[in-house]
């Protein structure tokens, strides 16, 4: 009687599995998002200080704004998969009967809920020690902002960890490539956000910038999608 080839779980159930468990991980000790936080708010303030001005409009404040995101968000990114390996999960995961592309959607999922986190955690600082307008409902455009963002970013994010996972300047490297390929990201969400950030805040022209930022997320979900694999794989 002929054996039926036991077969992995699905796309979809493997990413909620790795999910869950990456999830009740940070929850359980708070390593990655307490880092991360008090990065935060320790910029703002060197800021606060190194500019000597305790309100930020327009332009300068979106770039203080998303530079301090973007640099706060790597420090999550270092600790993505270097965690599993350090733990000795990461060798098991590439083992597992599953499609290793539920380790890409999971990780990007993961770190996307972080970042949106962090953004409403840096708005509520940001707001206090340097914002000049006080938030009023136009500012609600930040959030198809910080979402196209934080889809850009956790992809890019996690593609690289993928790479650098296995080298042992890790540290170095993740920053050396994210950052470049966090430009076109940064250019965007800061265009979108200056007029938000003005003295009376204004929603102006967001659709060719929203556009922008989505269409570079575009093009690296579909590249990270088709390399993912070979990249963990090698």
């Amino acid at each position: 009687m002929r054996q039926r080839r036991r077969q992995g779980p699905s796309l979809a159930a493997a990413t909620l599995a790795i999910l869950r468990k990456d999830l009740r991980l940070e929850l359980r000790t708070l390593e990655t998002l307490t880092a991360t936080l008090i990065f935060t708010t320790a910029t703002f303030v060197v800021f606060h200080f190194a500019l000597d001005r305790d309100e930020l409009v327009g332009d300068l404040a979106a770039g203080v704004f998303w530079v301090t995101i973007l640099f706060a968000s790597a420090l999550t990114i270092n600790r993505l998969l270097a965690n599993e390996r350090s733990q000795g999960g990461y060798e098991s995961l590439l083992l597992a009967p599953i499609d290793r592309n539920a380790i890409l959607l999971a990780k990007m999922m993961f770190l996307f809920l972080a970042l949106c986190v962090l953004e409403i955690f840096a708005f509520a600082v940001f707001t206090l020690l340097l914002l000049g307008p006080n938030p009023t409902t136009e500012m609600l455009a930040l959030i198809p902002i910080c979402v196209l963002a934080n889809i850009g970013l956790a992809t890019i994010g996690t593609l690289v960890s993928g790479i650098a996972t296995d080298t042992t300047a890790r540290e170095l490297l993740v920053p050396l490539m994210t950052l470049p390929l966090f430009i076109p990201v940064l250019i965007g969400a800061a265009e979108a956000t200056s007029s938000l950030f003005e003295a009376a805040p204004l929603i102006v022209d967001l659709g060719r910038w929203l556009s922008l930022i989505a269409l570079y997320d575009a093009v690296f979900v579909l590249i990270a999608y088709a390399i993912f694999e070979y990249v963990v794989g090698d």
